[in-house]
Parts: structure tokens; C-alpha cells; sequence
């Protein structure tokens, strides 16, 4: 599962991406400014928690 989408006002992209580690499934969001090289990324074991961050971070 990979999805990336773009701020629709901002210049923010962010991203998410499910990985298997071990026996664990994990989620990585990440948001970056391209423009300056700057990028914030949280890992989660709950797809829920990690759709909620995806969502939070288009919406600011």
C-alpha cells in the first residue's frame, strides 16, 4: 500500500506506506516540503492511527 498526496494550498506532500518489519505490519507517514529539503515521517502499528495522521496532515 502506498499512497502520496498533495496539500491542495500548500506545498506539503505526504505519504503512506505500509511495511512489513519482523512479523509485524507497520505504517510510515510521512509529510515533506520538497522545496526545502525538510520532511516529518511517524511510524505505526494501527492502520487506523496512521490514516487519522495521513488525513490530519492534508487538512492543516
Amino acid at each position: 500500500m502506498k499512497e502520496l498526496r498533495k496539500h491542495p494550498f500548500k506545498k506539503w506532500e505526504v505519504s503512506i506506506i505500509a511495511f512489513q518489519e519482523e512479523d509485524i505490519l507497520k505504517y510510515k507517514v510521512t509529510r515533506r516540503l520538497p522545496e526545502l529539503s525538510v520532511a516529518e515521517t511517524k511510524i505505526f502499528t494501527s492502520k487506523e492511527e496512521a490514516k487519522a495522521q495521513f488525513e490530519s496532515w492534508l487538512g492543516e
